[in-house]
C-alpha cells in the first residue's frame, strides 16, 4: 500500500484512528504498508500543524500504528517527506531562492549547515521511527519534494558542494539514504522513491535518472519505488483520464539497471493490471495507495478469485486529494468509511432468530445502491426499486464521458455486492407506496427515498422554424439524440465541462498509453529530458465547433475540483472550446442563440443546444409517502439537487442505513 497523507496524523488522538485505518487494510491482506508524509523536522513540514517525527514522545505515540499493523503479519514503513519549497508555511527552505508556483511563500535557501542539519534530521527520523517499531521508512526523493529539488536544476541554483553537478546536486539523497542505512542496521528497510520522469522543465534525463539508481542502491537502499512527475507539473500523472498502468514503462526501464526490487506506481486499480506489470516484468512489486482507500479488502478479494467485488478506486480525486490540499481528513467517494473506520462502524442486525426487518429504497442511481447494500451488509431484508431499465443513475452518464470510463466499475461494484447479498432488485418498477398506506406491506421498516435528479428546464422563446434543437444533458449522454456539427452549451459547471468534453474527443477513441503520452507531449522512449522536453503535444480532436456559456462573470470551472480541475480546463482549451461569460440567453433563431452580453445581443452559431443549468430533484410520491407513517429518510440528489456530488450521495446513502 503506497503512501497516501489521510489527515489524521495531524488531527488529536488522530494515530488511534490511523492505526484502525491501516488494521483494516493489514487485515484485508496487504504486505506492506506506507504511511503518508511525516516531516524530520518543523521546516519540512507540509503545512503548520503537520506531521512530523523528531522527538521520542512523538516515536511513542505512533506505537499504536506499528502493533495494530503487525497483528496482522504485515509490515509498514514511514514516509519521510521533507516538503521544502512546496511547504505551505513562511519557514519553508529549499536549495535555492525560487518560488514554486504552486505555492505563495519564497522558501530560504538553506546553508551548508542548514543542508547538513537537514540530512541529519531525516537519519534522526528513520531511527525514531524503527524504536516506534515501524519496519522500515520510504525516503520521499519525488514528487518535486526537498530532496527532488536538490536534484534538478530547475530548482537547484548553489555552488557549494550540494550544487553545481550532477554529482554533486544528488549529494544530499545519498547522504541521507547512506547514513540512514547506518544508523539503523542492515535488516531496516529503507524504500528511496526515485523521480523517474519529472515532467517540468530542466528535470532529469534518463541517464542521470539511472545514475542516481545504482548510486541509491550502493549507498544502501532496500527498495526502489517509482515517482512520476512533480506537482507542479502540467501533466496529468494519476486522475481518471490517465489510462491504466500508463507509467509501468518506466519502471521496467529502470529494472535492468539495478539488482534490488523496483515498485511499479500510478493508475494501477486492479488485480488484472498488477499480475500483468509483473508477468511482463516490468517490476518487483506494485505499489497502490488510493486502491486500498476504497476498499479495505481488496487484497483478500484478489486472492480469492473475487476481482468483481472490489470496490474499484475510480481516480477521481474528490474525497482523498482534494480534501488533503485544503487539509481536510480523507475520505474515498466510493467507500464512505475511509479514514472514519471508529466514526462509522458497520453494525449487524441482532436478530436473537427473529426475520429481518425489511428496507425499501426507491431509486437506483449510486446514493440507492449505497443505501442498499449498507442495509443489505448490516443484516436487513431488502427491496430496491428503479424506474429505469438498469442501475447505476447519473454514474451511467458519467461513464460515457472521455477519460471518465471508470465510473463504470462502481456500478459494476454495487450490481455484484446487491446480488450476492440476495437483495430483491427490480428494475423497470415504481415501488407500490399505496400498499403501505393501506397496510399491505406492514413488514418494510424504513424506506429510503433515493429518486436522484433530473436536469432543469430553461425556457428559451424561439423564433423561426429552422432553429437549433434544445437538449438536455441527459438526452445527448445517453445516446437519445445525437450530437451536431455545431453546439453551443449553455452551463460552465461540471457538466458543462464534461458535455464539452464529450463533444470535442473523437467518436470511440478508447484511451490508450500511446495516445495519452502523445497527446500530453510525453517521449514514449524516455529520452527527452524530463520527459517531456521539446516534445510536441498531439491534439486530436472531433471536428466539432463547441461553444461553452455562463450567466456568470469570470472564469469557467472554478467548482471543478482542486487536484483535476486544471486537467479539464486544459483539455477544453487544448479543444479549442469557445467560452463566454456573463450571458443572458434570449431566444433561438434559424440561425442560433441570440444572447446579451453586457447589453449587446449576439447570434452564436449552433446547430444544437445542450442546457447543463443545474439539476431539480425528483420528488414525485413523496407526498405519498409521507401519509402512510411508515420512517423514511431522503438521500443524495432527492435530497438536495447538487451539481451530480456522486460522493454526498453515497455517503448519505451509507449514512441513512448505518443509523437505523
Amino acid at each position: 500500500m503506497g503512501s497516501i497523507h489521510t489527515g489524521l496524523e495531524e488531527e488529536k488522538g488522530g494515530l488511534a484512528k490511523l492505526a484502525a485505518f491501516f488494521e483494516e487494510r493489514a487485515k484485508g491482506g496487504v504486505g506492506l504498508i506506507i504511511t503518508g508524509g511525516v516531516a524530520p523536522n518543523f521546516a519540512g513540514r507540509v503545512s503548520p500543524w503537520g506531521a512530523q517525527l523528531s522527538f521520542k514522545f512523538q516515536a511513542r505515540r505512533h506505537e499504536v500504528v506499528t502493533s495494530a499493523v503487525h497483528r496482522h503479519g504485515a509490515k509498514i514503513c514511514l514516509q519521510i517527506l521533507h516538503a521544502g519549497r512546496y511547504a505551505y508555511h513562511p519557514l519553508q527552505v529549499a536549495p535555492s531562492r525560487i518560488k514554486a508556483p504552486i505555492n505563495p511563500f519564497t522558501p530560504w535557501p538553506l546553508t551548508g549547515f542548514g543542508v547538513r542539519r537537514t540530512i541529519r534530521d531525516f537519519v534522526n527520523c528513520a531511527r525514531l521511527a524503527q524504536d516506534a517499531g515501524y519496519d522500515g521508512v520510504e525516503i520521499m526523493g519525488s514528487e518535486g519534494y526537498l530532496l527532488n529539488q536538490f536534484i534538478a536544476a530547475r530548482t537547484n541554483k548553489r555552488t557549494d558542494r550540494y550544487g553545481g553537478s550532477y554529482e554533486n546536486r544528488i549529494r544530499m539523497p545519498l547522504e541521507v539514504i547512506e547514513l540512514t542505512r547506518k544508523a539503523t542496521g542492515g535488516g531496516f528497510i529503507i524504500v528511496y522513491r526515485l523521480s523517474m520522469l519529472d515532467l517540468v522543465p530542466e528535470g532529469s534525463d534518463w541517464g542521470e535518472i539511472v545514475t542516481l539508481a545504482r548510486a541509491a542502491e550502493r549507498a544502501g537502499a532496500s527498495i526502489l519505488n517509482t515517482g512520476i512527475g512533480w506537482h507542479e507539473a502540467r501533466v496529468p500523472t494519476i486522475a481518471t483520464s490517465v489510462p491504466r498502468a500508463a507509467f509501468s514503462k518506466v519502471t521496467a526501464k529502470i529494472k535492468s539497471e539495478i539488482k534490488i526490487p523496483v515498485a511499479a506506481v500510478n493508475r494501477i486499480n486492479m488485480p488484472a493490471v498488477a499480475e500483468s506489470i509483473l508477468a511482463k516484468g516490468e517490476a518487483d512489486l506494485v505499489t497502490m495507495a488510493r486502491p486500498f482507500l476504497a476498499d479495505a479488502e481488496f487484497m483478500a478479494k484478489a486472492r480469492a478469485g473475487r476481482d468483481s467485488e472490489i470496490n474499484t478506486c475510480i481516480a477521481c480525486n474528490q474525497a482523498c486529494l482534494d480534501h488533503v490540499f485544503v487539509g481536510k481528513r480523507a475520505n474515498c467517494l466510493v467507500n464512505p468509511r475511509a479514514c472514519y473506520e471508529t466514526e462509522m462502524p458497520l453494525r449487524p442486525l441482532q436478530l436473537n432468530g427473529g426475520k429481518p426487518p425489511r428496507v425499501w429504497v426507491i431509486g437506483g442511481g449510486v446514493a440507492g445502491m449505497s443505501a442498499a447494500l449498507t442495509a443489505a451488509e448490516r443484516g436487513f431484508a431488502v427491496t430496491l426499486f428503479e424506474a429505469g431499465p438498469r442501475l447505476g443513475g447519473q454514474f451511467n452518464l458519467a461513464q460515457v464521458i472521455p477519460g471518465k470510463e471508470e465510473f463504470l466499475e462502481t456500478t459494476r461494484y454495487y450490481e455484484t455486492r446487491l446480488k450476492l447479498l440476495g437483495v430483491d432488485i427490480r428494475l423497470g418498477a415504481r415501488a407500490p407506496i399505496g400498499e403501505l398506506a393501506t397496510g399491505g406491506t406492514q413488514s418494510v421498516a424504513h424506506v429510503i427515498w433515493a429518486t436522484g435528479v433530473r436536469p432543469r428546464p430553461i425556457e428559451l422563446p424561439r423564433e423561426g422554424t429552422r432553429g437549433p434543437a434544445v437538449v438536455s444533458y441527459s438526452a445527448l449522454l445517453s445516446g437519445e439524440v445525437k450530437p451536431a456539427k455545431r453546439v453551443a452549451i449553455i452551463g460552465g459547471g461540471g457538466i458543462g465541462f464534461d458535455v464539452a468534453e464529450f463533444l470535442t474527443h473523437p467518436e470511440g477513441a478508447a484511451p490508450t498509453v500511446d495516445g495519452f503520452f502523445a497527446h500530453w507531449g510525453i517521449d514514449p522512449d524516455l529520452r527527452a529530458r524530463s520527459g517531456t522536453a521539446g516534445m510536441s503535444r498531439k491534439i486530436h480532436g472531433s471536428g466539432r465547433e463547441v461553444t461553452m456559456l455562463q450567466r456568470k462573470d469570470g472564469p469557467f470551472g472554478r467548482t471543478l475540483g482542486k487536484t483535476t480541475g486544471w486537467i479539464h480546463r486544459a483539455s477544453i482549451k487544448d479543444q479549442g472550446v469557445k467560452q463566454l461569460s456573463g450571458v443572458l440567453y434570449k431566444r433561438v433563431i434559424d440561425d442560433g442563440l441570440v444572447v446579451s452580453i453586457q447589453g449587446e445581443e449576439k447570434v452564436i452559431p449552433c446547430d444544437q443546444i445542450v442546457v447543463c443549468a443545474g439539476q431539480e430533484s425528483v420528488v414525485e410520491g413523496l407526498k405519498e409517502l409521507e401519509v402512510t407513517g411508515v420512517p423514511f429518510t431522503v438521500v443524495g440528489g432527492a435530497r438536495l439537487a447538487g451539481e451530480l456530488d456522486a460522493k454526498r450521495a453515497i455517503q448519505e446513502g451509507f449514512g441513512s442505513v448505518a443509523r437505523i
